[in-house]
């Protein structure tokens, strides 16, 4: 922690949800990945919003909460399982962490 010029640094503990005192920060990470690669998809499929919610059975003011990153209610079972609609296979990793690391880390891939 530096103080230079009246602003307060702290250094990420590479999960901004911890950082910021979230309940659940691991699972909103892996939200936040999982309707990343969401976003990706329905992007590079030129969908609009309500055809995204037509592919993946929701509201359009769903979709438009995926595009704009807000995973919302959606479960990382729902998010996983509209990543398989769109044709993808998820695969959760949970690796042990470093010494210099307080915590693990959770990385999502998603193949296809």
């Amino acid at each position: 922690m530096n103080m230079k010029n009246n602003t307060f640094v702290q250094k990420s503990s590479g999960n901004v949800f911890a950082d910021t005192g979230m309940q659940n920060p691991d699972q909103e990470q892996l939200k936040a990945g999982l309707t990343l690669q969401i976003y990706h998809l329905i992007k590079s499929r030129k969908l609009t919003q309500t055809q995204a919610g037509e592919v993946l059975g929701i509201e359009r003011s769903q979709a438009s909460a995926l595009m704009r990153n807000r995973s919302g209610n959606f479960s990382v079972k729902r998010l996983k399982g509209f990543l398989g609609i769109l044709g993808r296979e998820v695969e959760i990793n949970a690796r042990q962490t470093s010494k210099c690391k307080k915590s693990g880390g959770v990385a999502v891939q998603v193949q296809g």
